[in-house]
């Protein structure tokens, strides 16, 4: 029997990691991130239990790769939908309306998300964090931002700050009257973006 070409050992690593960053999302969605633990996440995932730490540093770091993967499709989704735009309010109002979406249908899993963001371990840049920042960065070149450095980083705050809102039990706000704050602060007229 012949050794597997490397290719095909890089694109079995690739599925293996997608299914754990997805089962991530679905337990924690599910259940909570306290009551989701490792074995729970590999049971699902099909994999091995040792497999999570040859990818990632622990859970709380699997977590916020999850998280920033799934905003990364739903960004995606959202700006390549039909019709197709490359208008840059249009863009950006999608973007917008695709993070205040998830708040909205998956407050379970942002509110984790949220909570995981502000513990010791801060931030986690990976990957997927990548992959949404260089979807952000590109919508606001698109949009017209002269200054693309110093917006992502304040972009990137408005839309914790809205999601933080929107799951923050006892203290909501509607997301009616974030969408608004955001599209006046970027000059959008309010038709642009949702579905």
């Amino acid at each position: 029997m012949s050794p597997r070409r490397a290719s095909v050992n890089e694109e079995l690593r690739r599925r293996s990691r997608e299914r754990l960053l997805q089962a991530t999302v679905d337990l924690v969605g599910e259940r909570g991130y306290e009551a989701t633990t490792l074995g729970d996440i590999t049971d699902r995932a099909g994999s091995a239990r040792g497999l999570v730490s040859y990818y990632f540093a622990g859970k709380r770091q699997l977590f916020q790769s999850a998280v920033h993967r799934l905003m990364h499709l739903t960004l995606e989704a959202a700006l390549e939908r039909e019709p197709r735009t490359d208008d840059g309010n249009e863009r950006l109002a999608r973007a917008i309306d695709a993070v205040l979406g998830l708040a909205l249908d998956r407050p379970v899993l942002m509110r984790a998300h949220m909570a995981g963001i502000l513990q010791a371990e801060g931030f986690v840049r990976c990957p997927e964090q990548q992959r949404l920042e260089f979807l952000l960065r590109g919508t606001l070149e698109r949009y017209g931002s002269p200054d693309v450095d110093a917006e992502y980083p304040l972009l990137r705050a408005l839309l914790m700050g809205a999601v933080f809102a929107v799951v923050v039990p006892g203290a909501q706000l509607p997301l009616e009257r974030l969408r608004a704050e955001l599209f006046l602060r970027y000059g959008l007229d309010w038709e642009l973006g949702r579905d």
